[in-house]
């Protein structure tokens, strides 16, 4: 399996991370009016936290 290769691990753990942490976010602080475009759904919070999660990690891969 290609996409689980050593060299990828990293990354989506950072971006799984990312997506709980976007969901946390959501929960705990959220948008309470609904008119936040990122912050006013916990499906595009998350989304929102996967990819700040897999940029983050991906900075700091070493290739």
């Amino acid at each position: 399996m290609k996409i689980l290769s050593k060299k990828r691990v990293p990354s989506l753990i950072g971006a799984l991370v990312g997506a709980i942490a976007g969901y946390l976010y959501y929960y705990f602080i959220g948008c309470s009016t609904g008119s936040c475009a990122i912050t006013s759904n916990p499906f595009n919070s998350s989304i929102y936290g996967l990819v700040m999660g897999y940029l983050l990690v991906s900075v700091f891969d070493n290739k």
